[in-house]
């Protein structure tokens, strides 16, 4: 259980008022007009095409992409009054949180495996830094790939993609003001535009400014946020398009409850939710600033063929001073356990001063694309091929994480003297090179058929480096990672498919506690056959996918000295179904509504204790609705819940 989590959440009592600035029309008039009665008119309709290019085979729209991808428009964030990926993601039964507390940036799993921070996160479909709080101010889409994605994404974890995609320029001019129930404050605004003769440069501004209030004490913040888009179309065949984002954040991170003793959970009536575990009033509020740049110039060469070329940097600084609660090694309760990376039986935890200037991860991408369309004899073609660079670094100091002292979940914690313990010295951790060719086909055998086509050639030259900048490891791989799919449908509205996808990432990284800690693993793959029908009425749109997921089980195998050693031994077997129904289900009633049945089993690993049991933090049912009711009468009211 989490402590930045309520265990009953209250709705924001969102208030948002937006103010259209338009120019006002003449009001003169020289003759008295006879008003005329009009018959009413009455106007139904349905969602627009929802598109995306997540399942590796070019755009498409969703119904006709052969994976489990979830889009969340505009609209539904707005409802909502979404602010970080956690609430956007709640109605998705499929993504959990991996580790998303207040005050610090999120990772989830999809499929019951972690998304990599590394590779799993996306903006217009370039990598981001996965280690910030991405803003929603200037997105317009928050798209959700969930399984593997090696033909997308290259080397990455098993989990899947999260792609943001940011709005572009057009003519709106608004004001958001909202208060929640816990105080926060927040001010946003958006404003875009069309200029020129031929209104060929376009530009969208948003702007916001937060007040953080969480219900947890000693946790206010702040947040400040900007971005440009740009769209420049220097002539009738080419597009050039800008994207800026910068955001920094101060607030003070919120840790965890763990089981008491390893086994139990706490007691909610016996201790305050409100409370900030390890509250040290010398803390400090971690720091966060984030830039995203990218620039994108596509040219058409025919109504069939045409060529993109991108490049993104992402950047995300962390300023962490922050006193956190870890295990029990100091308390009496813990005395005669081996590792106890829990609390205690009766509630007494460990308190660490962690110290971690200055942490800076960086992403660099370049892509070059070519896609297009033609026939051979009965069969059309949609081909795309291309090119890709990316690198990842990480540059910070030695950091610190000395324990101070111990507390209790049952009330405050003693002031302890924060650590006298210096910073190691600023050098490079990480720098890690992928280079990859790309290629996919979608091949339309008639009305009905689709085949699909894919793979991506990866060349891995990972490094990492120690506290004194040496060098530690290096990997280096290559590898052909292949993707399929078959499309049949019987109907316009019908989808049914069935995949398989091979993916390639790295291997896990030794504990502390190992006998080899600190050592990385092999890379190792991943393997996955899915099937899925999709299938839209009207309004609503109806998924059902069942998969299946295997990859290495990495994990400390207990030794017979009582040590451990972190090995790759066995498989992790995931399978699952997912349910899905998402859409009007009336003129007023909108419901996003997801169910999802897993299986996680550690299989093969030769130790009956890991046999035949779920895997950890890997729930077998969940669930998930959310919806929306416009009540009459009152044009823009709405009532939420989920």
């Amino acid at each position: 259980m989490s402590a930045s989590t309520r265990l009953f959440p209250l709705h924001p009592l969102a208030l948002a008022l937006v103010a259209g600035l338009s120019a006002a029309p003449t009001l003169h008039a020289q003759t008295v007009q006879t008003p005329v009665q009009l018959d009413a008119v009455n106007v139904h309709g349905e969602r627009s095409d929802e598109r995306t290019a997540l399942a590796g085979y070019g755009d498409s729209s969703v119904l006709d992409a052969p994976v489990s991808v979830t889009v969340i428009d505009r609209g539904q964030l707005q409802d909502r009054q979404a602010r970080v990926l956690s609430e956007v993601l709640r109605a998705d039964a499929s993504a959990a949180d991996a580790y998303a507390p207040i005050g610090y940036y999120e990772n989830f799993s999809l499929r019951g495996y972690q998304l990599n921070a590394a590779n799993g996160y996306r903006i217009n479909g370039l990598s981001a830094a996965g280690e910030q709080i991405v803003a929603l101010d200037n997105k317009e889409q928050v798209q959700v790939l969930k399984g593997l994605s090696g033909l997308q994404s290259g080397v990455n974890e098993p989990a899947g993609l999260i792609d943001y995609v940011t709005k572009r320029p057009r003519h709106v001019r608004s004001l958001e003001l909202g208060v929640d129930d816990d105080g926060g404050r927040r001010v946003a605004a958006d404003w875009g535009d069309w200029f020129g003769t031929q209104q060929q440069f376009g530009l969208r501004v948003n702007a916001a400014y937060e007040s953080l209030r969480p219900y947890v004490e000693h946790t206010d913040g702040h947040r400040k946020f900007v971005s440009l888009a740009a769209d420049w179309k220097p002539g009738a065949q080419s597009l050039l398009q800008f994207d800026l984002e910068y955001q920094r954040r101060s607030q003070r991170s919120v840790p965890g409850y763990a089981l008491l003793g390893g086994t139990a959970v706490p007691d909610v009536d016996a201790i305050d939710l409100d409370r900030l575990l390890a509250y040290q009033p010398w803390s400090r509020p971690v720091g966060m600033d984030s830039l995203n740049t990218q620039l994108r110039y596509r040219y058409r060469f025919s109504e069939d063929w045409n060529a993109e070329l991108a490049a993104s940097r992402s950047r995300v600084r962390i300023n962490d001073f922050s006193a956190f609660a870890w295990g029990c090694y100091g308390v009496a309760s813990c005395a005669d356990d081996a590792i106890p990376n829990y609390f205690g039986r009766d509630g007494g935890y460990d308190l660490y001063d962690y110290r971690n200037p200055d942490d800076d991860r960086r992403h660099d991408q370049l892509q070059a694309t070519l896609s297009g369309r033609f026939s051979s004899g009965p069969l059309e073609h949609q081909l795309s091929l291309g090119a890709d660079w990316l690198r990842r670094t990480v540059d910070r100091y030695g950091s610190v994480n000395e324990w101070i002292g111990s507390g209790d979940i049952h009330g405050d914690p003693p002031v302890f003297d924060p650590t006298s313990e210096p910073l190691g010295p600023r050098h490079r951790r990480q720098d890690s090179r992928q280079k990859a060719l790309l290629a996919s086909d979608r091949i339309s055998l008639g009305e009905r058929w689709q085949l699909l086509l894919g793979a991506r050639q990866v060349w891995l030259d990972d490094r990492a480096f120690d506290r004194d900048g040496a060098l530690t490891r290096r990997t280096r791989s290559d590898g052909l990672l292949p993707q399929a799919a078959l499309l049949f449908k019987p109907a316009a509205a019908w989808s049914l498919y069935a995949s398989f996808a091979k993916s390639l990432a790295l291997g896990g990284t030794a504990p502390w506690f190992a006998d080899n800690a600190d050592e990385i693993l092999a890379p190792t793959h991943a393997y996955q056959n899915e099937l899925g029908a999709k299938f839209e009425l009207g309004g609503i749109r109806l998924g059902a996918a069942l998969f299946d997921i295997r990859q290495a089980y990495q994990f400390a195998r207990p030794q017979a000295d009582g040590g451990f050693l972190y090995v790759q031994q066995g498989q992790l077997h995931n399978r699952g179904l997912e349910l899905s129904a998402d859409g009007n289900v009336s003129e007023r009633l909108r419901v996003a509504a997801s169910v999802t049945g897993l299986r996680a089993r550690a299989e093969n690993t030769g130790i009956a204790a890991y046999e035949g049991h779920q895997a950890i933090n890997v729930p077998k049912l969940r669930a998930s609705v959310q919806a929306d009711y416009a009540l009459p009468g009152i044009d823009g009211l709405a009532l939420l819940g989920g």
